[in-house]
């Protein structure tokens, strides 16, 4: 297979096959294989973000959703947006996000900041 842009949904197929076959073999990273899979696999990803792009998700699902996977309870996230009264304000949107808290949540969750920034949405849509 000779390597060339990914323009239709049938090229991004044919890719992902010869991609696929590529991580089965698991090649070292300075070989013509692992050469080639870094390519490959440069070419996939532009194709997905051009064509299948992920918007960045409502920060405080975010926030919840990191709290679940990481087994949090409002307590435990008192350091980065404050006292307790204040992190159920924020969970409930009733409260905005500080810049503060933006980078303490980034840094202390890993979540992204761009996902932080983000304007949240209404209360009344997750009611």
């Amino acid at each position: 297979m000779q390597i060339h842009p990914i323009r239709t949904p049938k090229d991004y197929a044919a890719m992902l096959k010869e991609v696929s076959k590529l991580v089965d073999l698991d090649p070292m990273p300075d070989t013509t294989d692992g050469e080639r899979l870094d390519v490959l696999t440069t070419l996939v990803e532009a194709y997905e973000r051009k064509h299948f792009p992920i918007e960045a998700p409502d920060p405080i699902e975010a926030i919840k959703f990191r709290m679940e996977q990481q087994g949090l309870e409002v307590q435990d996230l008192v350091p980065m947006i404050g006292q307790k009264n204040r992190v159920y304000e924020v969970l409930a949107r009733k409260r905005p996000l500080s810049l503060s808290m933006i980078r303490k949540l980034h840094i202390g969750l890993g979540i992204p900041a761009e996902a932080l920034i983000r304007e949240p949405a209404p209360a009344s849509t997750f009611a």
